[in-house]
């Protein structure tokens, strides 16, 4: 299932499912077959309602009710979550990303960051370059959404904490991220987390580490990958972020990106005003944003 967030003709935030019916409000499908409603409410009230909301999610698409197809002109979708609780970014999780990053020594830990909630942007939104010569990058990401509330989850259950995944562009400003010594600031900027365009629930992706991953600048590839090649894997990931922090529904992993980013490229690739970056994941959609100057 593919569950979007979008903004209704009254500007509230809205829950729907993209079927090839079209997209189904779910609030308003359960509604009309007079299902309590409060669960479809938004995305984080869905996540928070648990497995019985996704069972009866699915039901409410197929049957997609008189009144709650939506018609997608004129309708803008919103980042799938938001505002996230957490965003956790997974730093060097890619063997060849190391590499080209210049780090002998492949991490025996996950390296881990945070981007501020307020950095998240929709597919269509654009990337703001802040002014100055921040040289801003593209990152090509698979973010994993978590579904239930957990702490120190193990790895064999980790799977079943995780709500479904989606597109994400890490956009980094290099000149901040490597002067600060550290990343967060220079990897929070407003709208420097584009997500979505709309969320695939766990239970349609057999295994999260197979899907091809790549990223196109103005329509050429320059990154292309799998992520079969994380050197840690979603459980992995989860597990070790858990056993100190709780993971809540709605929250965000970044789970790294591959080799091809622009700042170790010859010579170096950093996004433009006018340009258009694309983050395709397989099996999870094309994440789409221009670039504008701040």
């Amino acid at each position: 299932m593919r569950l979007a967030s979008f903004a209704g003709t009254n500007g509230v935030v809205r829950l729907g499912a993209l079927t090839e019916t079209g997209l189904i409000d779910l609030r308003t499908a359960a509604r009309n077959l007079g299902v309590a409603s409060d669960a479809f409410a938004d995305m984080l009230s869905f996540l928070a309602a648990g497995e019985s909301a996704v069972v009866e999610a699915r039901r409410l698409a197929k049957e997609a009710p008189p009144g709650s197809v939506v018609a997608m002109n004129g309708i803008r979708l919103l980042p799938p979550i938001p505002r996230p609780g957490k965003i956790i970014a997974i730093g060097l999780n890619y063997r060849d990303h190391q590499i080209e990053s210049g780090v002998k020594q492949t991490p025996t830990a996950p390296v881990i960051f945070a981007k501020f909630s307020s950095s998240i942007a929709a597919a269509e939104d654009a990337i703001v370059i802040p002014p100055g010569d921040p040289q801003v990058d593209y990152e090509a990401e698979m973010a994993v959404v978590i579904g239930k509330r957990g702490k120190a989850i193990p790895e064999v259950k980790a799977l079943e904490y995780v709500a479904g995944y989606m597109p994400l562009n890490d956009v980094s400003a290099r000149t901040w991220q490597f002067a600060d010594k550290q990343w967060v600031r220079g990897k929070s900027c407003d709208t420097f987390c584009p997500t979505g365009p709309y969320l695939t629930t766990r239970d349609e992706i057999a295994d999260p580490q197979g899907l091809a991953i790549r990223a196109r600048v103005n329509g050429t590839t320059v990154q292309d990958s799998n992520t079969a090649k994380m050197i840690f894997k979603v459980p992995q990931l989860i597990a070790h972020i858990s056993a100190s922090i709780t993971l809540e529904p709605g929250d965000i992993i970044a789970t790294g990106t591959p080799e091809g980013v622009g700042a170790f490229r010859d010579p170096p690739i950093f996004l433009k005003a006018g340009d258009v970056v694309e983050v395709e994941i397989e099996k999870l959609g094309v994440l789409r944003n221009p670039v504008v100057a701040a």
